[in-house]
């Protein structure tokens, strides 16, 4: 609802938020924790990316990703390791969420499997970890 000048009118609890240097008043944030997107899911998602602007030849290698990106090489092979695991386990990853900032399972974690050969080989390996949380069928 907009009052008099262009100005705000905004009913309901309000609390004070910072944004930079200014600062105003928010809706009350919901109660609860809020679910987000996981870190293993996003670095598949960004693992993707690479792989795919490689293949393109937007990019020539690992070495370049590492220059553009400010990480180490082996940092991008670890990343693009990730591409390597089942397409199914790579669904449940990507249905992964943090909630209140605990983390399902870590990209560290998932490596010896991405490094497994066989499908069959990786499936098992990831039912052995541990995940929290509800695994999605």
């Amino acid at each position: 609802m907009t009052g008099i000048a262009g100005t705000k009118v905004v009913t309901g609890e309000l609390h004070r938020v910072r944004r930079g240097r200014r600062k105003g008043f928010a809706p009350e944030p919901p109660s609860g924790p809020i679910p987000r997107p996981a870190r293993v899911p996003v670095m598949l998602a960004l693992a993707h990316q690479i792989q795919r602007a490689i293949d393109q030849g937007e990019i020539r290698d690992r070495a370049e990703v590492a220059r553009r990106q400010g990480m180490t090489r082996a940092r991008v092979t670890q990343l693009l390791g990730l591409t390597l695991l089942a397409p199914d386990l790579q669904e449940r990853i990507l249905s992964l969420e943090s909630v209140a900032g605990a983390e399902q399972v870590a990209e560290r974690t998932l490596r010896p499997v991405a490094r497994t050969r066989s499908w069959a080989g990786q499936r098992t390996l990831y039912k052995a970890i541990r995940v929290k949380g509800p695994l999605p069928d």
